[in-house]
């Protein structure tokens, strides 16, 4: 079995190993379990939230996970179905570090959902780990999911809610935030969208708006956030296109006549600019900023 290349370490609240903020917690776990590799200096932030997701809620997982894995963060959440797979997979596909903690033992058979072992596989590939305060054989239960939301929490300096229902585990993830006083931000969404609710309820209690991975970098005071305005293209039409692209979306053929340059030119560079994150295709040909 493949998990079996990486066994099950035993860390405590003495060991060198043990996440620093996780300590500072009431009834933080007095051990852990642990496959893979887990840093001891390292910045941890928390995306999460439900299973049951929308094409948006992926995107913005996705996204959201990847910018701020770029940016040096390690991406911690629960690796459930739905929001939490993608933030891992965003994290991943960025080559950043991602931790995923569970609310069941570490055995092959005993991870869930078992859907996502391809994913824990991956995690441990990339240098990641899986984290879980119970044994290798707990299976999970009611109780334990919810009390992995803590260590979640815990030990990292934010979380990010994207997609929640009222009634969500993901609220239970940001109260647990709250009241250690991490910072806490929440993805706004769809007035009509039952998943945007408990984000927008959020949102009113005064938890932070999050519509970019900035809003996220500048709060925590961490470098490398991307400013569309002070981004410079690699040559004149690069610039010329990011010009127009200031004040909003634009299909290619607006952006040529926006420009006056050629339409098979702006087809090129627009190819060039999307492979190096600098703008997004939002389909049917239309271009925006990559935030």
């Amino acid at each position: 079995m493949f998990l079996n290349d990486y066994p099950i370490q035993e860390i405590t609240m003495g060991g060198s190993l043990y996440p620093p903020l996780l300590k500072t917690i009431p009834n933080c776990p007095k051990k852990l379990y642990l496959r893979g590799e887990l840093k001891q200096k390292e910045q941890c932030f928390a995306i999460v939230g439900t299973r049951k997701y929308s094409d948006y809620g992926k995107e913005t997982a996705f996204l959201f996970g990847g910018r701020l894995a770029r940016a040096g963060l390690t991406i911690v959440s629960g690796m459930a179905l739905g929001i939490d797979t993608f933030s891992h997979k965003g994290a991943l596909e960025a080559g950043g570090r991602t931790i995923a903690v569970l609310g069941t033992g570490l055995g092959e058979a005993s991870i869930y959902p078992q859907e996502n072992l391809n994913l824990a596989q991956h995690i441990l590939q990339k240098g990641g780990c899986l984290i879980s305060e119970y044994p290798e054989n707990a299976r999970g239960t009611n109780f334990t999911f919810p009390r992995r939301n803590r260590i979640v929490a815990g030990m990292c300096l934010g979380i990010l809610i994207v997609e929640a229902p009222m009634g969500s585990g993901a609220l239970i993830t940001a109260e647990f935030a709250k009241k250690y006083r991490k910072k806490i931000f929440a993805c706004p969404g769809s007035i009509y969208s039952q998943n945007s609710k408990g984000c927008h309820w959020l949102i009113k209690q005064g938890v932070k708006l999050a519509e970019t991975p900035n809003d996220i970098l500048e709060c925590l005071g961490i470098e490398g956030a991307f400013r569309a305005g002070q981004k410079q293209g690699a040559n004149e039409t690069e610039n010329r296109i990011m010009e127009v692209l200031r004040n909003g979306e634009l299909t290619a053929d607006k952006i040529a006549e926006k420009t006056g340059l050629p339409i098979a030119e702006i087809s090129s560079a627009l190819s060039v600019m999307e492979i190096e994150d600098k703008i997004k295709c939002l389909g049917r040909n239309v271009y925006a900023f990559s935030h």
